[in-house]
């Protein structure tokens, strides 16, 4: 591909030249990856040898966390070539929203969106917040962002379900404790690669004023867009960028995603009703729990995956359970 990169025509075709030079970039990043890894694997070999010829605990507990953080890097390699969907490559839209129980849940949305985009910003993902309703005590009513990065979706399709949080409550004054839940729903931006027929009769197009509190994310002018799907009431809008088109054309892109979402769903319905059967949609299922009282405990309910530093996993240190996730899910596919 280089050597194609180099000849005098490559560039007469604009288009096909950047997407074949984006395919030897990701192609060259794998490689890198790959023997970075190696590399450090001989250095972490030397070091424990050195360890054990002079007996120093000091060599021992660098050994140990070296070797903790080079099987997490090949996994993570590992799990990059699980991911067998086309859209699996592609960015992802994230939606977050509170369930039932006021602003409880809504504090809980919000420590959600703090910790994926926290786990966004240490995988060197960009982030664009496309909407958020904050409410003037605390949280948030509803926040959906974009995730630019190398196989976005396929990493974050993972946390797609109802998460929950036991707490003593800050709100609470008699200090009990409560129970709040929040959903985490994922699609893939589809780009230029899946077609999804929308026809301009079916939309109706609101522009108006932001009025939550969004912070510097969120702008006031008057072009915030609201895109409302007629047939199926599907809802998309951004009010992130200070220009009108931009959030007309980003929501637009998260109307689309949501609209083939709702066709691949619709497809599987089918499919369970010729099989006779009926399977649980990811979306509203219980995928993990973050216990805070009366112990300590992240759990991931389909993997069985535990970790005991809950404040670490709400500031981001989420690899374990995507992983944990994509490992089981691709040894259930197999059996």
């Amino acid at each position: 591909m280089q050597a194609a990169a180099g000849k005098p025509d490559f560039w007469d075709d604009q288009l096909v030249a950047q997407k074949a030079m984006a395919n030897i970039s990701e192609l060259t990043d794998e490689i890198s990856a790959c023997e970075k890894l190696l590399e450090d694997i001989e250095e972490v070999q030397v070091l424990h040898e050195l360890s054990l010829s002079e007996r120093d605990e000091e060599f021992n507990r660098e050994v140990a966390e070296s070797l903790s953080d080079l099987t997490n890097r090949a996994d993570a390699l590992e799990v990059a070539t699980w991911f067998s969907d086309p859209l699996d490559s592609h960015d992802a839209i994230v939606s977050i929203h509170p369930g039932a129980g006021g602003l409880e849940s809504q504090d809980w949305a919000e420590m959600l969106l703090r910790m994926y985009l926290r786990w966004c910003e240490r995988r060197g993902w960009k982030t664009d917040l496309n909407d958020v309703t904050a409410e003037e005590e605390a949280g948030i009513k509803n926040a959906v962002f974009t995730v630019h990065g190398k196989n976005a979706y396929g990493y974050l399709r993972a946390e797609k379900g109802v998460h929950r949080l036991v707490r003593i409550s800050p709100y609470d004054f008699q200090k009990r404790r409560h129970t709040s839940f929040a959903s985490v729903d994922v699609i893939p931006i589809l780009g230029d690669t899946v077609e999804v027929e929308i026809d301009p009769k079916d939309l109706r197009i609101d522009t108006y004023r932001s009025s939550s509190a969004g912070g510097q994310h969120v702008n006031v002018t008057d072009s915030a867009v609201r895109i409302t799907h007629l047939p199926t009431g599907i809802v998309a809008q951004c009010q992130n960028e200070r220009s009108q088109l931009q959030n007309k054309a980003t929501a637009m892109e998260i109307l689309r995603a949501r609209l083939y979402e709702r066709m691949q769903e619709e497809q599987t319905e089918k499919l369970e009703k010729i099989r006779g059967t009926k399977s649980q949609i990811g979306f509203g299922s219980q995928i993990r729990s973050y216990v805070m009282h009366p112990y300590q405990m992240v759990k991931d309910h389909r993997t069985d995956r535990e970790k005991g530093n809950v404040q670490g996993v709400l500031d981001g240190d989420l690899d374990e359970f995507v992983i944990a996730y994509h490992q089981w899910a691709a040894g259930k596919d197999g059996e």
